[in-house]
């Protein structure tokens, strides 16, 4: 899940887990990027921050099943737009004439052609092994961002949020039942029933 950028530094390889306060617990890694970029745009020195899943979690998603005429189709749309790219090659290394526009084709068609047999071949070997086609991805419980002990306070200041005595955001307000209010409200009435009419009795 780590983005590179041609502008940025490689940062040398973790061999251990980042230590320091959570800044803040999220459901998914996007919400975790959208965080740190808020911090980079308030000029904050985001450098050493990092984003740690917990409890990893091997997602695979089934897509298709697969048939041989799927495999052909997916094979020769493969090889197509490898026939293209050798095709535009071809006409841009060469004069433009009408017997290279019949080579540009050929390249496309030639492509299919190739990319289909390939496809049903390879399908016909793997299908004893797995008959479907799949998506496979690596998903954490929830995403941590670790951030230095001195910058924590910094950071909560300029993201708005509270921290906790482990730096987690603080939990939300949750509001109290009706049932409880009714029944609080209630007992707070009878209450000061019950102290009137003590006062009267003491009139009295």
């Amino acid at each position: 899940m780590s983005n590179f950028s041609g502008f940025s530094r490689r940062a040398p390889l973790q061999t251990s887990v980042p230590r320091g306060d959570v800044l803040g617990r999220y459901a998914s890694y996007t919400d975790a990027q959208a965080v740190i970029n808020q911090l980079a745009k308030a000029e904050f020195d985001i450098k050493g921050v990092a984003i740690v899943g917990r409890e990893l979690t091997t997602v695979e998603v089934v897509t298709a099943r697969l048939s041989y005429g799927r495999a052909a189709l997916s094979g020769a749309t493969s090889g197509a737009w490898l026939g293209l790219f050798f095709g535009l090659i071809s006409t841009i290394i060469s004069p433009f004439s009408t017997q290279q526009i019949g080579i540009f084709f050929a390249a496309i068609v030639a492509g299919a052609g190739i990319g289909m047999i390939f496809g049903v071949v390879n399908y016909s070997i793997m299908r004893k092994r797995r008959d479907y086609a799949a998506s496979s991805q690596l998903l954490a419980e929830h995403y941590d961002i670790i951030i230095a002990p001195g910058l924590t306070a910094k950071a909560h200041t300029i993201l708005g949020t509270a921290a906790s005595a482990h730096g987690v955001h603080a939990a939300p307000h949750v509001p109290t039942p009706s049932g409880t209010v009714e029944s609080s409200e209630s007992t707070e009435s009878d209450a000061e029933g019950s102290d009137t009419e003590r006062s009267d009795n003491a009139a009295k």
